[in-house]
């Protein structure tokens, strides 16, 4: 018999699995919750994990770079991530294997290209990889900037022409390509900041350095870690389509098939979609909580599933940029209400695509003084812009 999930239900889930509702105990709590903070915009980690605990930005850094119980890494989809330091193996395993093996063959035929590597570019970029490492080795490791390790190891400065004929073609070192490549490999890991918590920048550190162990250290082979990482994803983000956990991992038909066979899992009804859920997770919150949040762009709950429409409504155009990448949101009883940005003032701008009633329109208020005031003099312009944030930044 096949179980009806309601919308109603799915949103109290949200509300109560992301910690929207109660705050989580500490940061590695908010993020152990919803498996992986979003890292492409760095100000969205720091917002993501405000919005779960109401902690400090210290706090984020305390457990990133101090702690480094939260690990940067590529994973699902070729995106960067916060992870827990625990979990790394696992998405190690279950994505960034193959993103880096595609990483790999993409860079070899483009030396190729370029005539690198005497007849043998793969091997030219595995020497070049392993010169990256001795440097850091040397440095007691220590971490380094992109421009002091290709000081130390020259061929980092490698340059290649991409797409002369095009507008947007043009000569570029291999240096950050390369670094990329290792880091996705599981060699290096984006350590220390270099600037504020906004900055984009990074010191690499060898990643038995930073971990403490050897990279590969898990035991897990692809099938296993992915099996392990649908498990998660259904607890944090089901019941859902099996599409929705296909796309969020960035996997093939058949992986997914494989990882969600290995579970106990039942089929679902969503509101006349089938979806999936696991077979010891179906009890629900009782009733919907009156919770409003602001979550910052590219945070992990609206970009949690591919099918947003149960949540997100008839306001895709106002949130999102032209490359599927939303802005900040507002949040108003598991569901997204409306957006905000923040003027250069420091004032933090709500405005609702919906009406929402007077308790709802308040709680939204409340909320955006709260994140005004815990702003202070920092300014959040996310990376990725969207038609209302500019609007209302303006």
């Amino acid at each position: 018999m096949t179980v009806t999930v309601s919308v109603a239900q799915r949103r109290a889930r949200l509300i109560e699995r992301h910690r929207l509702a109660v705050a989580a105990d500490s940061v590695v709590d908010a993020v152990d919750a919803i498996i992986a903070l979003h890292g492409t915009d760095p100000t969205a980690v720091y917002l993501s994990a405000w919005a779960r605990t109401g902690c400090a930005a210290g706090d984020v850094d305390e457990a990133v770079y101090a702690e480094r119980s939260l690990v940067r890494m590529l994973g699902m989809r070729r995106t960067m991530f916060v992870v827990p330091a625990g979990l790394v193996p696992v998405v190690q395993a279950a994505c960034t294997d193959d993103v880096a093996r595609r990483l790999r063959r993409q860079l070899e035929k483009d030396l190729a290209t370029g005539g690198v590597g005497d007849g043998d570019p793969g091997g030219w970029l595995t020497d070049v990889g392993q010169g990256v490492l001795r440097v850091l080795h040397a440095r007691d490791g220590g971490g380094a900037s992109g421009a002091q390790l290709s000081a130390g190891e020259p061929r980092l400065r490698t340059q290649l022409s991409y797409s002369l004929d095009k507008s947007y073609g043009g000569t570029a070192k291999i240096t950050s390509r390369v670094l990329t490549l290792l880091g996705a490999e599981g060699h290096l890991v984006r350590g220390h900041r270099r600037g504020g918590w906004s900055s984009g920048q990074y010191e690499w550190f060898a990643a038995s350095a930073w971990l403490g162990r050897p990279p590969d250290d898990g035991g897990l082979d692809g099938g296993a870690a992915r099996v392990e990482l649908a498990r998660r994803w259904l607890r944090s983000f089901g019941p859902a389509p099996v599409s929705d956990l296909q796309w969020w991992g960035g996997w093939t038909g058949g992986q997914t098939k494989a990882a969600l066979a290995a579970l106990p899992t039942v089929e679902v009804e969503l509101d006349g979609q089938p979806g999936v859920a696991l077979a010891d997770d179906l009890e629900f919150p009782a009733g919907l909580p009156a919770v409003a949040s602001l979550l910052p762009a590219l945070d992990p709950a609206p970009m949690g599933w591919q099918a947003r429409d149960w949540f997100l409504g008839p306001h895709r155009a106002a949130l999102f940029d032209r490359t599927g990448n939303i802005g900040p949101t507002v949040w108003w009883e598991g569901r997204v209400v409306g957006g905000w940005a923040q003027r250069a003032s420091g004032q933090i701008v709500p405005r609702l695509l919906e009406d929402i009633g007077a308790a709802g329109a308040a709680a939204v208020s409340g909320q955006a003084a709260r994140l005004e005031a815990w702003l202070g003099a920092s300014r959040v312009t996310p990376r990725f812009r969207t038609p209302l944030e500019r609007e209302l930044s303006a």
